[in-house]
Parts: C-alpha cells; structure tokens; sequence
C-alpha cells in the first residue's frame, strides 16, 4: 500500500492537536501512515489533554524531552525536532519508502534559533529533494481555486528585485509542468498579478509591468501558455469567488498577495501544496498559532484537508 509520512510540526504549537485530531477524523488505514513524531509528545496530548490517536500508525521517532515540551513557547529544541523530522521525511522520499508528505506547522524563528537557516519548510524540501532544474513552489488550493506564489517568504522591500522577465518566465513554465504531472491539467488557465497599485498606471506607480510583467507574459503565450495579465490584484481576485471562474490559478507577486484572498474565501478548507518536485507535499494553510497551543481548541480542517488531499492523490 502507498504510504504518506506526516511530521507532527512544532511540538509547542497546536501541531500536535491538529495532526491527532485529523488521523482520528479520518481513520485511514494504519498502514498508509507513517507519522514522525515522539511518543513523550503523544503521551503529553493523552495526559494533559486526553487526546490521543485511536489507531496505532506506524511512528518513526525524533528524540524530545518530555520536560521540553512547553506549550507557546518557541524553542530551541523545538526548532531542532521539526527540522530533523522534516529531514528524516526528505529521506524517506528519497528512499522510496513514502509516497507522499504532509507537514504540521513548524516555527521559522524556532528552526533558525536551533542554527538552520531556512525561511520556511518549502525552502528545506527543496534543498533535501529537487533533483536537477526543480524548484518547489508553493500553490495554495481550495476546489477550483487556486494560487501560486510566485515569491515566497521574503521582505515586501525585496520583493521587486526579484520580479524580473526571466525569473517570471521559468517560475511559470515549472508550474505549467507541475499542473500537467501532478495535478492532471494540461492546459491549465493562469492570471497573473500585477505588482504595483493599477498594474502601475504606465508607469507613474511602478514600471516593473512594463518592462519585466508584460513582456514575461507574451513570451509566455507565444510558447503555447494560456495566460492573461497583469491585472491590478485588488479586483482579479472577484473572479475567484465566482462560480464559474475563468481561471484555473491566480499567479502572485508576494506572499500576501496571494494568501489573503484564499484565506478570506476558503479558510480552513484550503490546502498548501508543493509543486515541483517529485514528491507530493501538503500541509495545513495556517501556521503554528502558539497563542492557543495548549488549549485544545485549534481547527483541524485545513489538516485533514492536506492529509485527504495528499492520501487521495498517491491512490488515485
């Protein structure tokens, strides 16, 4: 059977709850899983919380103190778990042993005070999975919504310097072949964003349209691409909340671009999935949420969805 390898995240977060949460939700079958975990971590949710999993997966641990388990806190040997369990997920991938990831919410801050300079999980998945000419990208789905980020987890201040005709050219093309391989789609419709309020009004706000946006775009269609813009990203996203959307994805210039509309229109039903690679990789569409770890009161939706997502598409 095709098995999914799911990291429990951030020990201190409400990873924890919302993995236990979604495997009793769905109770799939004990042997597609592999879960990444601890069982000082599991035994903690069953003592404290009484929150435990009802079928006994298959778990791969990574070692963690008891005493180390402090909800709300970002820590270093919190940060230290959630990359050697983001690793150990790498090698099994590599391995052929899994089919597929699904990732809890981990801590950039914690990750980096532990002395692994990553911006976010994506970013170690690349770094541990892309064979030559990958890259990861991340593409945020709900039904027959969806949206690419074309820049991930990088200033706002930044983020022009990297909106150039080529690097909008080849991210593009990578994401057209991973709608093709992964996603079924051979002729997927893409919109792209413009950066600047009113795509730049010629100009007068911002001329990276004109000179890197636009041109990146007829490049694109002349190869055979079905996309349409740059259009000012205050009215494209209207178009995803209709039912009959002309778009199969909304391509974004910056992180926030992007997740906000999704997070608006489909909070916990949306999935974050990485494209690109060879390996299917989901996680939940929402971070760590220390603010409530401990109180066992975290929405475990968009982690279902990521592990359905993830268990439907190595099965289909």
């Amino acid at each position: 059977m095709k098995k999914i390898a799911i990291t429990m995240g951030d020990p201190n977060s409400i990873a924890p709850e919302i993995t236990v949460k979604a495997l009793n939700f769905l109770d799939l079958p004990k042997e597609s899983v592999i879960l990444i975990s601890n069982k000082n971590i599991l035994e903690y949710y069953d003592k404290h919380y009484h929150l435990s999993l009802e079928k006994e997966y298959d778990i791969m641990e990574i070692p963690y103190e008891y005493s180390n388990i402090i909800p709300g806190k970002e820590t270093e040997e919190a940060g230290e778990f959630s990359f050697r369990a983001l690793r150990l997920a790498c090698d099994l991938a590599s391995s052929k042993t899994i089919d597929a990831i699904v990732t809890a919410p981990v801590s950039k801050n914690a990750i980096n005070i532990a002395g692994h300079n990553y911006s976010g999980q994506t970013e170690i998945l690349e770094q541990y999975l892309a064979s030559s000419n990958q890259q990861a990208q991340m593409l945020f789905i709900c039904d027959n919504f969806s949206t690419m980020l074309l820049t991930r987890h990088i200033a706002l201040k930044d983020v022009s310097n990297f909106i150039t005709k080529d690097f909008i050219v080849n991210k593009i093309r990578l994401l057209k072949q991973a709608f093709s391989r992964q996603l079924g789609m051979e002729n997927p419709r893409f919109a792209i964003c413009a950066l600047n309020p009113h795509s730049g009004e010629n100009g007068l706000l911002g001329d990276e349209e004109q000179y890197q946006i636009i041109p990146a775009v007829q490049e694109l269609q002349k190869t055979g691409i079905n996309i349409a813009g740059p259009f000012p990203a205050d009215t494209l996203f209207i178009e995803a909340a209709k039912s009959d959307c002309p778009y199969d994805c909304f391509i974004s210039m910056y992180h926030d671009q992007g997740l906000i509309p999704i997070k608006l229109l489909a909070r916990y039903n949306s999935v974050n999935t990485t494209v690109g690679l060879n390996v299917i990789r989901t996680s939940p569409a929402h971070g760590t949420a220390f603010d409530i770890a401990g109180k066992i009161i975290a929405n475990p939706d968009s982690m279902i969805n990521a592990i359905k997502f993830a268990f439907n598409k190595i099965n289909l």
